[in-house]
């Protein structure tokens, strides 16, 4: 999300400064070559007041064109008598045209003391440049100065300007790209922190709650998904309570009905009645006992796989002994917790065992493996006996007179801990997800 938001705000600002940055380059090409017109202009009319004065020659006249070096273009002049001096630009000078407010033949020979008369500029393109044409009136007719700038000196100056632009438009788009990353971590942090949340509580950790802090809009998330945490919880803890003092009740006439089987006479059936009475009380502490499990153990039940195995070889080793079995244990070093209880894990590695004891003959060999990778962690139990059959993993089903229920608690327990279990011709591979 942080990422499509800060992609957002750089094509935004991109296309804002780009609106602003093409009409700017225009505006700045425009004013550099008024600029430019400008200056060329006012050399002309300063050559071309030089060029009035009567008393300048044909070579004063040259030789001053020939001295203006600090300056942009060429300049040339078309004398009264059709003569050129200087370098004069493609085409040549052109014949004067605007010829100067009062100037006229019969003033030829008048001698006035005042500056000389010129007229207004007259721009023209020539070769991919600019012309600046300037009349002026000397004691032998109408003269023209001409300035010429080629296409690079008429725009000398615009690629500094337009760096300076490019400069300023990337100052602001990293400005816009630090902006972008400050506004996208404060929206992006308190959502990613409350989808996470929301996943935990997917898995069952009630004890997860989201952040109530950044935008408004956020925090009323986060505060909304709180409150429905809280009341899953609430409701979860009802439940439960609900269900073990349901099961409190039905000890006293469970007790009730112990007494009057012992007081039954004939003992045979007594004995039978109590029998399914010691199996419904049986069923009656497991069911307490799973109600008041979060409260032992937390709305997420958990272990460390290590030591459950661990303790589960240990239980079983007498009995491997015995029988001339060799048990193995290939353990990591460092804990490995899953989401299970001990006591569920703890029963699915019994039924695992249990069936290598019950299946195998006296002195197979079995193997406990347990790794860890990749978020889950694997309890591979192995024998070297004749293998599983077909169909062994269905519950209630086996061809070796047993009830067939061992796989299927095994089972029940890998699906309860987010994982799996896969049978093969002479292992048990049990997936459970790691915390």
């Amino acid at each position: 999300m942080r990422r499509r938001i800060l992609l957002l705000s750089v094509g935004m600002t991109t296309l804002v400064v780009l609106a602003f940055a093409v009409p700017l380059v225009i505006l700045l090409r425009s004013t550099t070559a008024n600029e430019s017109k400008d200056k060329a202009r006012y050399l002309a009319e300063s050559v071309a007041y030089y060029v009035g004065d009567k008393g300048h020659t044909n070579d004063d006249i040259t030789a001053y064109v020939n001295g203006l070096t600090d300056h942009p273009g060429r300049i040339s002049v078309r004398m009264p008598d059709g003569t050129t001096l200087g370098d004069p630009p493609p085409g040549g000078v052109p014949t004067p045209k605007n010829v100067p407010a009062g100037y006229g033949d019969g003033d030829r020979d008048r001698d006035d003391k005042g500056p000389p008369k010129i007229g207004d500029a007259d721009y023209r393109n020539v070769g991919g440049g600019l012309a600046v044409d300037v009349s002026v009136g000397t004691p032998n007719g109408m003269a023209s100065v001409c300035l010429y700038l080629t296409g690079d000196e008429l725009y000398d100056g615009v690629v500094p300007r337009i760096l300076i632009l490019v400069g300023g438009s990337l100052v602001v788009l990293l400005l816009s790209i630090l902006g972008a990353e400050l506004v996208s971590r404060r929206l992006a942090r308190p959502l990613e922190e409350t989808a996470s949340t929301a996943e935990r509580l997917a898995r069952g950790d009630m004890d997860a709650r989201a952040p109530t802090t950044g935008p408004a809009e956020v925090a009323k998330v986060g505060s909304a998904l709180n409150g429905l945490a809280d009341r899953i919880d609430e409701v979860i803890a009802v439940e439960r309570e609900a269900v073990a003092d349901l099961s409190h009740r039905l000890r006293t006439p469970l007790t009730a009905l112990r007494l009057q089987v012992e007081a039954l006479p004939d003992r045979e059936s007594a004995e039978e009645l109590n029998t399914q009475v010691n199996s419904l009380e049986r069923t009656l502490t497991a069911v307490i006992s799973a109600a008041r499990r979060p409260q032992r153990e937390g709305r997420v039940p958990h272990s460390d796989a290590v030591e459950v195995t661990r303790q589960r070889a240990a239980f079983w080793e007498p009995l491997f002994e015995d029988q001339g079995r060799e048990l193995a244990l290939d353990l990591p070093d460092t804990l490995a917790a899953v989401r299970s209880s001990g006591e569920d894990l703890g029963a699915a590695l019994d039924a695992l065992v249990e069936n290598v004891v019950a299946h195998t003959p006296d002195g197979t060999p079995a193997r406990i493996t347990l790794t860890r990778a990749d978020g889950v962690v694997r309890i591979v139990v192995a024998d070297n006996g004749p293998g599983i059959p077909l169909g062994a993993g269905e519950r209630g089903r086996s061809d070796r007179g047993s009830t067939g229920l061992g796989l299927d608690i095994a089972r029940r327990c890998a699906e309860a801990a987010g994982g799996t279990l896969t049978l093969h011709r002479n292992e048990v591979v049990l997936t459970l997800a790691a915390l």
